[in-house]
């Protein structure tokens, strides 16, 4: 039998990251308000061209590191005016519809990022979903289309400790809340431990 293993480069498609090589590169006018959820890092505009031009070349890239797919983060920087640029919901649908569409042309999958208030609207757009915490937030049941469409949707749960990640698999992957098709990580912060079900 096969293993079969996917590899899924992750890049920030909604904030500058001032670690990162390009980032000298966005324009002082394509900037919002500091993302307060993540130190060093900058809310982007997402209609801004050179800000575009940017994220395609990440996506272009992700070809040389052998990525099968791509998980672009941040993608919801229109809810609750996250990003300080008064972005609309349509502004929101037309860069991830982008997004998409850039990795498509470059032969990727691509995941949708947690902006659960757009899922019906992208599920076509996208061939995989991913999550952040969706029992906590209530939000595993809104990913009914892309379970409808047949469509993988990962979830991950960050725990403090190993010892409440062992807790948290016991409460999760017994869970009847916890709908059958989706796929969980139980993970201490960044780091490579992890547990599934």
């Amino acid at each position: 039998m096969r293993n079969w293993k996917k590899v899924i480069c992750y890049f920030s498609a909604g904030t500058k990251e001032n670690w990162r090589n390009d980032a000298g590169e966005f324009p002082s006018d394509g900037l919002g308000v500091p993302n307060k959820y993540r130190p060093g890092e900058t809310w982007v505009d997402i209609r801004n061209s050179q800000v575009r031009r940017i994220m395609r070349d990440r996506i272009e890239n992700t070809n040389s590191r052998h990525c099968d797919g791509v998980d672009p983060d941040n993608v919801n920087g229109w809810a609750q005016n996250q990003s300080g640029l008064y972005l609309t919901p349509d502004d929101q649908l037309d860069y991830n519809r982008y997004l998409a569409t850039v990795a498509h042309e470059n032969g990727l999958a691509i995941g949708l990022k947690n902006d659960v208030s757009q899922i019906s609207d992208l599920v076509g757009d996208f061939d995989f979903a991913i999550n952040e915490s969706c029992m906590k937030y209530h939000e595993c049941d809104l990913y009914k289309p892309f379970f409808d469409a047949r469509k993988p949707v990962f979830h991950i749960q960050y725990v403090s400790s190993i010892t409440e990640g062992r807790q948290k698999q016991e409460e999760i992957c017994a869970s009847s809340n916890r709908p059958q098709d989706m796929n969980t990580l139980i993970k201490v912060g960044m780091k490579n431990w992890r547990l599934a079900c």
